[in-house]
């Protein structure tokens, strides 16, 4: 049995999603390009015939890893969350305390992140400093540039 992997409703939503394209958009897309390909007659020559397979290979390949995915998967409940502590979901303000810079992370599923609208892997190095962390701890998070330390201002939903 795989690792449960958790979601938001909207990530999970996502990855079906994204099942459902592949698998009625794109498999009968591939397929028919196999059967053009097939119809120019040599196949031990035909590189249009072995660029399909390849392809459909690959297809069945990740939609076959999406299906291992949503087995796992689970919807967070955020109602039953601690908001006394940085957890999965939490919407965490911070300091930086060298330049006094304040910014606001989600953390959010490895899935799910998106630097640009805030929302951060809980697997990312400032991610893993804050877990379990409170209001007004100071956290110090070694990152690629070097140690940081950042204070904790605010955590919601």
């Amino acid at each position: 049995m795989s690792e449960t992997k958790y979601f938001t409703e909207e990530g999970l939503q996502k990855l079906k999603d994204e099942l459902d394209e592949l698998i009625a958009k794109e498999r009968p897309r591939i397929s028919q390009m196999i059967a053009e390909a097939r119809d120019k007659g040599d196949l031990s020559e035909n590189a249009e015939y072995d660029a399909a397979k390849d392809a459909q290979a690959m297809l069945e390949l990740k939609i076959s890893q999406l299906q291992d995915l949503l087995i796992s998967a689970r919807v967070l409940d955020e109602s039953k969350m601690d908001m006394s502590k940085v957890l999965l979901l939490s919407k965490v303000t911070i300091k930086n305390l060298k330049n006094g810079s304040s910014m606001t992370y989600t953390l959010v599923p490895e899935k799910e992140a998106d630097l640009k609208s805030g929302r951060i892997s809980v697997n990312s190095p400032i991610a893993k400093g804050l877990l379990g962390k409170s209001v007004g701890d100071q956290v110090e998070i070694a990152v690629p540039a070097g140690k940081m330390t950042f204070e904790i201002i605010h955590i919601g939903r």
